[in-house]
């Protein structure tokens, strides 16, 4: 079955995990993309360890399945044509160069539109291209502090950036709306549209949601809570007798269920107990209370009396234990995909639960330079010899 973005055909100037990311997202629902790598190395994930039995980088595989990647050397004055010649093909054009890169190569968004009005095209970058920071060298960890995720995230004495590229993976993630968003207005007007996507922006939509209305309206800087919810109580890491248990009550009812079952109603009824506002003020008699009652039960105890009772909780499983989880496998969230020389590896599912149109994520990635042939003879025409004399002058 074809998916949902069939037809529409991607250009990616993408190298580590913003700009592949996104266009990984499009692949999977349906979109063919072509990724255009550096002539010695490529992509700088490509090397990045683990490797497979087969020398491939497991994180190469996973970003990258399903493309077609070739190779060129975009700098030199062929490799300019020839990414002209290319856009005219394409409806998008995704790149995570640093502001200003793709404009001194006369390949930025004012040149290229002249030759494909309709071309989409995505720029990620640290700051975006606009405002004094645009020419600032950025990475995950720094736009996630200068987003504020940092400022939100950690201990009340330590703020800590997330455990995974948050920044690079969310932006990837806006930016592909982003394109679905400028195909559906091209198919509708013929209109192209460049799209300025930044690292630092994406941080501060994400951490500003939830923090910003404590700031804006009442002038308060939200302080860190851990593992704990700011405005779910109780709502925190609570530990067990063998280790630690999640539990998070965001509504009322299951604040009261909960406090009867281990307090009794003399809990039920005490003044915060129907109070949002005095359970925050409490949250520490609160956060004590709980963690008086969990830490002399096993946590598997702990998460069959609050299910009973359904009270949000859980265990805190390893990665090993997420990786192998039932529920996960079965809804296809991990599967293997067979790599040519590795054989089968195992990689995250599609999150694409569509009914029509589902996610499709079971391709290899690619070889670097796999699809020369396949797009320089395919779609642009070159003869094999053409196509030989450029690789031999170190053009593709």
């Amino acid at each position: 079955m074809a998916g949902a973005l069939h037809g529409m055909k991607v250009l990616e100037f993408g190298n580590v995990y913003a700009a592949p990311f996104c266009s990984l997202l499009l692949k999977d629902l349906g979109a063919e993309v072509i990724k255009v790598e550096r002539i010695t190395g490529g992509d700088a994930v490509r090397n990045d360890a683990p490797l497979t039995e087969g020398n491939e980088s497991g994180t190469f595989i996973i970003l990258n399945r399903g493309k077609k990647s070739i190779t060129l050397n975009i700098a030199s004055e062929k490799g300019h044509e020839i990414v002209k010649k290319l856009v005219q093909q394409v409806d998008v054009l995704i790149e995570n160069f640093s502001p200003g890169t793709m404009d001194k190569l006369g390949l930025g968004y004012e040149e290229l539109c002249k030759i494909n009005p309709k071309l989409i095209y995505a720029s990620i970058s640290g700051y975006g291209h606009t405002g004094p920071r645009k020419d600032e060298v950025s990475f995950d960890p720094v736009a996630q502090a200068m987003g504020g995720m940092t400022a939100v995230n950690g201990f009340p004495e330590q703020p800590v950036k997330c455990g995974v590229a948050i920044a690079d993976f969310t932006t990837g993630t806006f930016t592909a709306l982003a394109i679905v968003a400028a195909y559906l207005h091209m198919q509708k007007t013929g209109e192209g549209q460049r799209i300025d996507m930044s690292l630092q922006d994406c941080m501060w939509q994400l951490s500003s949601i939830e923090w910003s209305p404590f700031y804006f309206l009442d002038g308060k800087v939200p302080v860190r809570t851990g593992n704990g919810h700011p405005k779910a109580v109780p709502g925190n890491l609570y530990p067990s007798s063998d280790g630690s248990v999640r539990i998070d009550c965001g509504a009322l009812s299951q604040v009261q269920r909960l406090f009867r079952l281990i307090g009794g109603e003399e809990l039920v009824n005490s003044p915060f107990s129907c109070n949002q506002a005095e359970r925050i003020k409490h949250k520490a008699e609160i956060d004590a209370l709980v963690a008086e009652w969990t830490k002399k039960r096993a946590t598997t105890e702990i998460v069959e009396e609050l299910k009973k009772i359904d009270v949000p909780c859980s265990m805190v499983p390893s990665f090993d234990q997420v990786c192998n989880d039932a529920q996960l496998l079965s809804r296809d969230m991990i599967i293997e995909v067979e790599q040519l020389v590795s054989g089968p590896v195992r990689v995250p599912g599609s999150v694409f639960k569509l009914s029509k149109t589902p996610g499709n994520v079971k391709f290899p990635s690619p070889f670097l330079g796999e699809h020369n042939t396949d797009v320089y003879s395919g779609v642009l025409g070159l003869t094999e010899q053409e196509i030989s004399d450029l690789a031999s002058e170190g053009i593709i």
